[in-house]
């Protein structure tokens, strides 16, 4: 085996490790039991005999095998359920679904929402209308909920909501910036499903992709308080100077919040949340913590810097290709052979017409900044397996990149001017493709050094 093929090997099994830790069923199982007839949830008891019916809602890339965790874990005392899941990420086999078809899993569309999501939402919606105390509802949420959890405000359209949410991703605005606007033209977001499953008991478990977990931002917070109003969300579209590129109807409902024509979400202290539960069953640092300890395992000093990377994708990798360079020539923080492993979320502000993500726009960043560098490597990895628009997880930037593009005829920086990073990689054979992988907890980021 080359030293290549084995750089590449050895970085492929620190991936497939995270992503291992961080499998949805096996998250929802370590949380949620079945003694006899009580459930028991993250160290709280719910008694079956209280309640007449379960149901089981939610949305989010890894719904699928959530929701067939819980099916194995409840199978017929399951009332009813849905779930809206991205395109692609279903369990295909017998062997995954395990169970009849007590809760319906629904196809749609993200990061732009779609006409299978709002009726998928709709129908959650009309599942949790006129529930009572001897209700229970479980409410599954992962990555890709905010779009895949799309029900309008009256008087905004679907078409209205794809035109804010495409104005938005092209900003770089953040996305707890982008949820603050969501939640204020939603019926669902921004604790408003617990609003609608009232005075049922509510109890949500949560796989987070969001940087340092915070609930009320998690796929817009649908069970949590919003400590976010109309005026934040208003102030999103001002800074960014997008109030002339959203369509009307949202600029109107956005203004009648602030006029205090249209109610504000659910806050803090509200009633509707006495009966809630909200429970992390998955999260970055997990993935990131089970990378470190992989390369360990490989025969790297690995260390774990942060899990709140956040910023501009191509600034934010020119600071982790300083750090490549100094474990190579100064072995700190790590003596080679060393791994650091970052988590968090970056952002791309989208000039160009090209094809890629945040996390392959990163790795061709950071192949510009490590250019003529030996042994070390900066890889980009989204955890859902989709990245951006994109079928790559992301992409792997090799001291040698840029040379061996130059060899092909391509201009790395004229493919980061023009946010192409996917075609770039593509023709190095340097994208990292796994599919869905039905789970989603944010960006990893791997910074090697090598021994030569």
């Amino acid at each position: 085996m080359s030293q290549n093929e084995s750089r590449r090997e050895c970085i492929a099994a620190i991936q497939e490790a995270a992503l291992a830790a961080v499998a949805p069923d096996a998250a929802v199982r370590r949380q949620l039991c079945l003694e006899g007839d009580v459930l028991r949830i993250a160290g709280r008891s719910y008694p079956l005999a209280d309640y007449d019916r379960i149901f089981v809602v939610g949305g989010g890339k890894a719904g699928a095998p959530m929701a067939a965790a819980v099916e194995a874990v409840l199978g017929e005392r399951i009332t009813a359920g849905l779930v809206n899941v991205k395109h692609g990420y279903t369990l295909h086999t017998a062997d995954e679904r395990q169970s009849p078809p007590r809760i319906q899993i629904i196809e749609a569309g993200h990061p732009v929402p779609d006409e299978a999501g709002r009726q998928g939402a709709e129908r959650i919606v009309q599942m949790l209308t006129g529930l009572g105390e001897r209700d229970l509802v479980l409410v599954l949420i992962s990555g890709g909920g905010s779009a895949l959890l799309t029900l309008p405000s009256p008087g905004i359209t679907l078409a209205d909501v794809q035109t804010l949410t495409g104005a938005l991703l092209r900003c770089g605005a953040t996305i707890n910036e982008i949820n603050a606007v969501r939640k204020h033209i939603s019926q669902i977001k921004g604790g408003q499903l617990a609003r609608q499953a009232y005075p049922a008991t509510v109890v949500s478990l949560v796989l987070s992709d969001v940087v340092g977990n915070p609930l009320d931002v998690i796929a817009s917070g649908p069970t949590v308080p919003d400590p976010t109003t109309f005026a934040d969300a208003w102030a999103v579209l001002e800074r960014y100077g997008i109030v002339d590129a959203v369509p009307a109807t949202v600029v109107s409902r956005l203004q009648a919040g602030l006029a205090g024509q249209v109610a504000e979400t659910p806050k803090p202290g509200d009633a509707v949340f006495a009966r809630v539960q909200n429970v992390i069953v998955g999260s970055n640092e997990i993935a990131a913590q089970a990378a470190v300890e992989e390369a360990r395992r490989q025969g790297l000093n690995a260390l774990l810097l942060s899990t709140y990377v956040e910023g501009e994708a191509r600034e934010v990798a020119r600071v982790f290709a300083g750090i490549a360079k100094g474990m190579a020539a100064h072995s700190w923080p790590l003596t080679p052979p060393a791994c650091l492993v970052a988590g968090g979320e970056t952002t791309v502000t989208v000039r160009g017409t090209g094809k890629g993500g945040r996390n392959q726009e990163l790795a061709l960043a950071a192949a510009l900044a490590i250019d003529g560098w030996e042994n070390v490597a900066v890889v980009g990895l989204a955890t859902d397996g989709t990245d951006g628009p994109t079928d790559a997880a992301g992409a792997i930037a090799w001291g040698d990149t840029v040379a061996r593009a130059r060899e092909l005829g391509l201009d790395a920086a004229d493919y980061l001017a023009n946010n192409d990073a996917y075609h770039f990689f593509q023709a190095l054979g340097d994208l990292i493709i796994t599919g869905p992988t039905n789970t989603n907890v944010n960006d990893l980021i791997l910074v090697f050094a090598f021994r030569g």
